[in-house]
């Protein structure tokens, strides 16, 4: 099967099974990899609105929990008009891995809506919110599963989550949800986690393999939440240069670098980052293969086929999407020498503040700033240092010892904690 048409869960599973072939091969493992394979739980939930107009519209929605035998689900929700639930499957088994390479107490989720978020006013937005929150209401709980922001959702649209599920309950509910705004529960450094986390991970690979990362020139694909805090912090920290950014309205090129504050503020006030003042107007496929030193995939899914890998010039590869990289194209990757750090590991920033948040929320005493970053770094390090030390030890790319680590965890608890009944 070509990997354009491969679909994400395809994708997920096939990276399963590279990395089995590196883990014991007795009945019990064998077993921990079957579960593994599949979801506990796909809730498909259908939610009438009521337009601002008075007619009513249909949406598609979405909750799935991968596995929780290392402790409650955790997953962002995402809006987008291209969500399914073949991809929301996908997206939830990753978070299964990526919670356990962080070796947090959680398992994988995610949620999503077939929606154009764009497309709805603020009030249309809030009545889909709430009915899609009462709809999976079941699923939900800070013991059970705990949404999180993801593509097209924001802290406004969790605070809403926590007031329907609250409301539902009878009681406020902190712990039902992560990356609230700070005024009712939130954390300081969410927002910024995804791509605080990633700059860390770098921080630490570029140490790992002797580069200096203040002389990098990056290009970063997707400029939302995590791509532009990334870019911000490499800029302002490292001193990068940041030549190449995209968006799904378009692309820019400076082989100068960019000002990044600039870039910011152009986003804001003209939505995209296409047709910056002095910039080449450029293409995805030309991003993604411009002559750079480090690459960031920061949007979605399938970016990085096997046709698109064959023309990357990248040193190395840090992944702040989810399942960037198909199979296909990892093979030709790791053929030409190019380092790729995985998503599980690359941006579990996001996840790892978020659960700073519940547990915020669950002892009611907030951190400062200071603590959360210097708690992420100590994680996000960690967990890259247990990685590369697979990876040299094994002789494998980053993505297979990442994947070695996380099924190892998750087996080792469904052997001990054994099947019921």
């Amino acid at each position: 099967m070509s990997d354009i048409k491969q679909s994400p869960y395809e994708m997920a599973l096939k990276q399963l099974e590279i990395a089995s072939q590196y883990l014991p091969k007795d009945k019990d493992w064998l077993n921990a990899i079957e579960y593994l394979k599949n979801c506990q739980r796909c809730l498909i939930v259908s939610l009438p609105i009521v337009m601002d107009d008075g007619t009513m519209k249909v949406f598609d929605g979405y909750r799935v929990q991968h596995c929780d035998v290392r402790g409650p689900t955790k997953g962002g929700l995402r809006y987008s008009k291209d969500v399914n639930l073949d991809e929301v499957k996908a997206l939830a088994f990753w978070m299964t891995m990526k919670t356990a390479v962080m070796n947090l107490p959680y398992g994988g989720s995610k949620g999503g809506i077939t929606v154009d978020p764009s497309k709805l006013s603020k009030t249309e937005l809030q009545r889909l919110t709430r009915r899609y929150t009462y709809a999976i209401i079941d699923l939900l709980g800070p013991v059970k599963d705990i949404p999180a922001p993801d593509v097209g959702t924001d802290s406004k649209i969790m605070a809403w989550i926590f007031d329907t599920y609250s409301m539902a309950m009878g009681l406020p509910d902190h712990g039902v949800v992560t990356g609230k705004p700070v005024e009712v529960g939130g954390s300081l450094g969410r927002e910024a986690a995804t791509g605080t986390g990633l700059v860390y991970i770098m921080e630490a690979m570029a140490e790992k393999i002797g580069i200096n990362l203040d002389a990098q020139r990056v290009a970063i694909q997707g400029f939302g939440n995590v791509g532009a805090n990334c870019a911000l912090q490499l800029a302002q920290n490292h001193k990068c240069k940041i030549i190449a950014v995209s968006d799904i309205k378009g692309g820019s090129y400076n082989e100068k670098g960019f000002d990044v504050q600039a870039l910011v503020d152009h986003v804001k006030k003209t939505g995209s980052v296409a047709n910056f003042p002095g910039a080449k107007a450029i293409s995805n496929k030309e991003l993604l293969t411009c002559d750079c030193d480090i690459l960031v995939p920061a949007a979605i899914e399938k970016q990085i086929t096997a046709e698109v890998a064959k023309g990357v010039k990248a040193k190395v590869i840090a992944e702040g999407a989810n399942g960037p990289t198909t199979p296909d194209a990892d093979e030709i990757l790791n053929k030409k020498g190019i380092i790729v750090i995985p998503d599980i590991l690359a941006n579990a920033g996001g996840v790892t503040v978020s659960y700073f948040e519940w547990v915020q929320d669950r002892d009611a005493y907030f951190w400062d700033l200071e603590r959360i970053n210097k708690e992420l770094r100590k994680i996000m390090v960690n967990a890259f240092t247990d990685v590369y030390k697979i990876s040299q030890e094994k002789k494998v790319p980053m993505r297979i010892a990442a994947y070695i680590l996380a099924v190892e965890r998750l087996a080792k608890a469904i052997i001990l904690r054994g099947i019921f009944p």
